[in-house]
């Protein structure tokens, strides 16, 4: 059974504070304060274990001899010796992490989930030892098979006691209640130089996945086998099929071989390109398998892949829906070009097979089911509807992949989906991702009567880069003055792509499926900072789809160059090139300031030629407002409010103001209280004394040194402001541009190398007063939904997800603005004055409960 922890969403209103329960699910077992486990009785159990089996296999008078006994004997002394190191940290964190939980009733933050591992770690351990006691008289008992798995689990504890070392670093070195270390260099540097070094290849074989939970275990099993074998063949093959096939008939080698299997995943993680990835994770989008997937999943009547012009549109300002605003197709990186969709609904409801619909349709989207008749049966508009962004960490998969749970969302939400399947980087960088999603949703506030959809209420659902841009999207929502969204719901979001570190994050080094050396890889391919493409790459393909990755890399590549060129010769070129979607939006007197962030000083040549072109987008002018005169002569008429605007906002990163605390609350307590301030130091641990200037400063006490590995991984992080940008961050999005989102239901893993961003960014959201609720589920990694068919376990969360949007349809007694907002698509309005600019005009309002918003 899963534990779902789920916290209270808290509102100002009066006199006081009202609490409000977003789900009554959660464990019996929660209780406020550190959750209760007997450390010291899990370590008594440890330390008998593993000496009782010492002793028999050391060579007493009935015990036995040879190589396989010595190396257990061996690994039983190793595992005591750092279980004993280990214990008083333990009892340390168990002592003070409580400090660091959003709430007191959802306790998750990264020192909790370092300490949970190591636990499970040391369970495993007194399991297998037990196992090895009662079995070691047997014929049938095979010595060195349990050395081996001895020897991994030992393995796998020294690396975790490096860990937790470098979390007592980071108790040291942060600020109270903050969990990320606030810059790239220090410690945020010395822990990328201990994972590019560390040994990982334990955490991969024999004790891949044992933090999770057991029904997960042999899906991550065959995952890495898959995996490995993949990446065996890769380059090898000129299709996708090729790889598919050799790699089929090589893995039994990696299935028999642990050892083996481990060394070849950690090779493949820390040196293979993110093309490689890319072509890996989209093997999911191939015909086979994604006709497996939905054999097996729900049912629906309407699946349909479409392709929406790129056409400029108004929409009614939420403020004054007389005025419009104008919203352009997106143009970043590679022009304009079509958005692609995908619209999921359990029943065919009236507009979803009209003309103007399926002259969008794509011809690999599903047909529409029809039931027997003249005519098919149109059931009435929903009055919800759900706005999908698929996670692939920005550079893989599409709404195909998630198909399953996007089914049986729309089936028990009894509501159409709309799935927007973005262009991925590193093709399509930031911010054309964020322009395709902004302009999908408004698409759909403007189209409602295509999509079977009333246009009343509409959410917004995304897992991990998805759930980036679900914030990202509101966030352009505000910024432009058009119709919120009633909610989103971000599954285990990416809501700080920097390089910080934080005590979640070390689980990257154990995580199979979330590598810090992969997660590296794809946010610079997102950030525009990776254009390294191989000759090779263009063999091997899924379906052709690297050969056509490249072609289209090499065009946006010259169209980017001529556009940069032409914009030193014809100034006026490139204001019509620059402008996007997201054009007027910081330009307004009412509007937010810029994100605060340090100036660059990266050479420009190591950056690539589409970074460069963002870089340069570094001013812009204020416009003014105007309307025609016709419609100052008639009050009563529709405006068109717009703003000139000559380069596009977002990307202006190198000419920001000096960051400012009030502007980033991170300090997120202004009082601390001296007794947990004394506690919180007990625990944690200074640099090594003499050792904080060198330039290879030494990490770890002495007489104590993690297993390190053969060869070192690449980890080439960049520094630029871009990952700085609220856009692409939104924790580190100025308060006031946090202010005015709708509410936020984000549900986490409390095992998750990002679980750090969830609970950080609820509490920035807390802090300023916006409504949030965070739920966390145990024993689930990092892409739980994709894995939804797969256990028990991840359908339930799968289906918390489902009950998260369930709340934003079913929310009573929504602020005034909400309702206005919904009603907003059925204005009538003027044809705009102007075409191409986006207006910014809004206005800051107080709902009754007292809570800011911007409308």
């Amino acid at each position: 059974m899963i534990h779902i922890r789920n916290m209270a969403s808290r509102r100002k209103s009066g006199s006081g504070v009202l609490e409000k329960g977003a789900n009554g699910r959660r464990s019996s077992k929660l209780k406020d304060g550190p959750i209760v486990m007997d450390t010291k009785a899990v370590f008594t159990a440890l330390y008998e274990v593993c000496e009782e089996n010492a002793t028999f296999f050391s060579g007493g008078p009935k015990g036995p001899t040879g190589d396989a006994a010595q190396r257990l004997v061996d690994a039983m002394l190793t595992i005591q010796k750092h279980a004993r190191s280990l214990e008083p940290v333990i009892s340390g964190f168990a002592a003070i992490y409580h400090h660091f939980d959003f709430d007191p009733h959802i306790p998750a933050n990264g020192y909790r989930s370092l300490v949970k591992v190591v636990r499970c770690c040391l369970l495993h351990i007194i399991h297998k030892g037990r196992y090895i006691a009662s079995n070691r008289r047997s014929i049938f008992f095979r010595a060195a098979h349990n050395a081996g798995e001895m020897e991994a689990y030992c393995s796998a504890l020294c690396q975790l006691r490096a860990l937790l070392y470098l979390a007592q670093r980071l108790l040291h070195d942060n600020s109270h209640g903050n969990l990320f270390f606030q810059e790239e260099t220090g410690l945020s540097q010395s822990f990328l130089r201990e994972y590019a070094s560390m040994h990982k290849g334990c955490f991969y074989g024999r004790c891949v996945g044992f933090q999770f939970t057991p029904s997960i275990r042999p899906c991550l099993q065959s995952i890495a086998i898959g995996l490995v074998s993949f990446g065996e063949n890769y380059k090898k093959h000129q299709s996708g099929i090729g790889v598919a096939a050799s790699s089929f008939f090589t893995s039994g080698k990696f299935a028999i071989d642990p050892e083996l299997r481990g060394q070849e995943y950690e090779r493949i993680t820390q040196n293979l390109d993110v093309h490689f990835w890319k072509t890996f994770w989209n093997v999911t989008e191939t015909e086979v398998l994604a006709g497996l997937a939905s054999m097996t999943s729900a049912q629906v009547k309407v699946n349909r892949a479409l392709s929406v012009p790129p056409v400029s549109f108004d929409l009614p300002l939420a403020a004054d829906p007389t005025h419009t605003v104008t919203i352009s197709p997106p143009v970043a990186h590679i022009g304009p070009g079509p958005v692609q969709m995908r619209l999921i609904s359990n029943e065919l409801r009236e507009g979803q097979d009209s003309e103007k619909l399926l002259a969008m349709a794509r011809s690999e989207g599903g047909p529409i089911s029809l039931s027997l008749g003249l005519k098919p049966k149109r059931s009435p508009p929903s009055p919800w509807l759900v706005v999908h962004y698929h996670g692939g960490g920005f550079v893989a998969q599409t709404s195909k992949s998630h198909e399953p749970y996007l089914k049986s969302w729309s089936q028990d939400l009894n509501a159409p989906v709309l799935s927007v399947d973005y262009s991925l980087a590193p093709e399509a960088p930031f911010p054309r991702a964020l322009e395709e999603c902004f302009y999908a949703y408004c698409w759909a506030i403007k189209n409602h009567n295509l999509l079977g959809w009333t246009g009343e209420r509409v959410c917004l659902a995304g897992d991990s880069a998805g759930g980036n841009l679900c914030v990202t999207v509101s966030m352009r929502a505000v910024a432009h003055g058009v119709r919120l969204p009633d909610g989103i719901m971000a599954a285990y979001p990416a809501t700080l792509l920097t390089a910080y570190a934080s005590p979640s994050r070390l689980l990257s080094l154990m995580d199979p499926l979330l590598p810090l050396s992969v997660l590296s890889r794809c946010l610079s391919a997102y950030a525009g900072m990776d254009l390294q493409v191989e000759k090779q790459v263009e063999k091997v393909s899924t379906l052709s789809m690297v050969k056509r990755d490249t072609a289209l890399l090499l065009r946006d590549f010259r169209q980017g160059a001529s556009n940069w060129i032409h914009s030193l010769l014809d100034p006026n070129r490139a204001n019509a090139v620059r402008k996007s979607v997201s054009d007027g939006t910081l330009t307004s007197p009412h509007s937010d300031p810029s994100v605060p962030v340090a100036s660059s000083d990266f050479s420009g040549v190591r950056e690539s030629l589409k970074s460069q072109t963002c870089q340069n987008l570094t001013t812009h002018t204020e416009g003014t407002s105007t309307s025609s005169s016709h419609n100052k002569a008639n009050p009563a008429s529709t405006h068109t409010t717009t703003l000139t605007d000559h380069h596009n906002p977002i990307l202006n990163t190198t000419s920001l103001p000096e960051s400012k605390p009030e502007d980033v609350s991170f300090f997120l307590s202004n009082e601390v209280d001296p007794s947990v301030s004394s506690s919180i130091s007990a625990v944690a641990v200074p640099p090594p004394e003499g050792e904080e200037d060198s330039e290879n400063p030494r990490e770890f006490p002495e007489g104590f040194e993690p297993l390190r590995s053969e060869q070192l991984a690449e980890m080439k992080v960049d520094s630029s402001p871009i990952f700085r940008n609220p856009y692409m961050s939104p924790l580190l999005a100025p308060d006031n541009m946090l202010i005015g989102l709708p509410p936020i239901h984000i549900v986490a893993c409390a095992l998750d190398p990002m679980l750090d961003d969830s609970v950080m960014f609820a509490k920035r959201l807390r802090y300023v007063e916006q409504p949030v609720t965070l739920c966390v589920v145990d024993d689930l990694p990092h892409g739980f939904l994709s894995l939804s068919q797969l256990s028990k376990e991840t359908r339930e969360a799968s289906n918390v997800c489902m009950e998260r949007i369930k709340e934003v349809f079913t929310m009573k007694d929504p602020p005034p603005e909400m309702r206005k907002h919904r009603k907003l698509e059925r204005t009538n309005h003027g044809a705009s004055a102007a075409k191409g600019a986006s207006s910014k005009l809004f206005q800051r309002t107080t709902s009754k409960d007292g809570g800011g918003a911007i409308v």
